[in-house]
């Protein structure tokens, strides 16, 4: 299949009206507080309701396309499912859940991928685990995102506003590390008085997926585990007239093909450094008098597969955001990228899996809104 047909069949970019940074926004909204970014008019309707709880759990990896092949039509998520809203670009865990967690769009907040060129210290880390890149070296003696890249939590502003706003999730007090304690701190918190929101996640089905791929027994029932359980959770919770409860994902998934960039070293020539970001959507840094057999060289060996771009170009369609960027932004991103448009991940360290995501195909960026109450 050549390019033009994967762009006209498989493509789906970002819509900062209507996809997951708008949900926070939404939530400020419904404190009456000023929203950083435009909110999402369909959960707006939903929270004139004076509702005294509203939960966002975000399931790690669980797009609409994910759903659909696992998931009964007659089943609970798809049963409550009320349409499907793009991820933000990057569609991958550290933009997405960064944009979930503080209503900003990627040129905003910073958070653009599992790998990141932080211009400060002039190197490639690997931002959750505060590494260089491809190594267990740490970055620095300090995390390095949070120190270049600070952004403000919904939940932290929420609280400063006088309001009550708490996070069930893993990296954060009381540390709840199992979905059982995440839904056992959601439960607790709803039937606490006063108005409130919770901030929820989980890292599932992403794990299982990049481990097993997309269509294996392991990830079929590892869905229906999830389903069946935060179902009771939102439907017992809803049942009361008092919680609104959104399930949501950050991105999805595709099963990948894979090939690794140290096997085409005349493309690495013409790199001043080694790639960023994610597989499926490549930061390069090409050398100014290379440009030209770059884009030939590149073309030529993934010209079906990838679409490549300047990266002003990029930046010139908002595919990261229609905000005013902040101002570290630009000084992060190379000349060019590159954005799986088929199925094939470019892999710029060791590290690889049989699903994956990050470029924008539908099956990547599209995620549901699934509504209980």
């Amino acid at each position: 299949m050549d390019i033009e047909n994967n762009l006209k069949n498989n493509i789906m970019f970002p819509d900062y009206n209507n996809c997951l940074a708008n949900i926070p926004n939404s939530i400020l909204k419904w404190f009456g507080l000023e929203p950083v970014s435009a909110s999402l008019p369909m959960l707006d309707d939903l929270l004139k309701k004076d509702y005294k709880n509203v939960v966002l759990l975000l399931l790690d990896g669980m797009g609409t396309a994910i759903m659909n092949e696992h998931l009964a039509t007659n089943g609970p998520f798809r049963q409550h499912q009320i349409g499907a809203i793009s991820s933000v670009f990057l569609s991958t865990t550290t933009a997405g859940t960064t944009s979930a967690i503080t209503g900003l769009q990627p040129c905003e907040h910073c958070w653009l991928g599992w790998d990141c060129y932080i211009p400060q210290i002039d190197q490639n880390v690997t931002i959750f685990r505060n590494t260089l890149e491809g190594t267990d070296i740490p970055a620095a003696d300090y995390n390095v995102a949070h120190t270049y890249m600070k952004y403000e939590s919904v939940v932290d502003k929420i609280n400063k506003s006088g309001y009550q706003a708490y996070s069930s999730m893993p990296f954060l007090p009381p540390f709840p590390d199992s979905l059982d304690a995440i839904c056992d701190r959601i439960s607790s918190l709803c039937s606490q008085d006063g108005k409130k929101y919770i901030y929820s996640y989980w890292n599932q089905p992403d794990g299982a997926l990049h481990h097993y791929g997309l269509r294996t027994d392991s990830v079929h029932n590892l869905l229906h585990e999830l389903e069946n359980h935060v179902d009771k959770l939102a439907s017992e919770l809803a049942s009361r007239g008092d919680t609104l409860f959104i399930i949501t994902a950050d991105h999805g998934h595709i099963d990948n093909r894979i090939t690794f960039l140290k096997d085409y070293p005349e493309i690495l020539d013409c790199l001043i450094r080694q790639p960023s970001l994610e597989p499926r959507a490549l930061n390069l840094f090409v050398k100014s008098d290379k440009c030209q057999k770059f884009e030939e060289l590149f073309n030529k060996e993934f010209g079906k597969d990838f679409l490549l771009l300047p990266m002003d170009e990029m930046l010139a369609k908002n595919l990261m955001g229609d905000r005013p960027w902040n101002e570290k932004f630009r000084a992060m991103l190379g000349n060019y990228i590159a954005i799986a448009v088929s199925d094939l991940s470019i892999y710029f360290t060791d590290e690889c899996h049989l699903s994956m995501h990050g470029g924008i195909t539908k099956k990547e960026m599209e995620i549901p809104l699934i509504i209980y109450g």
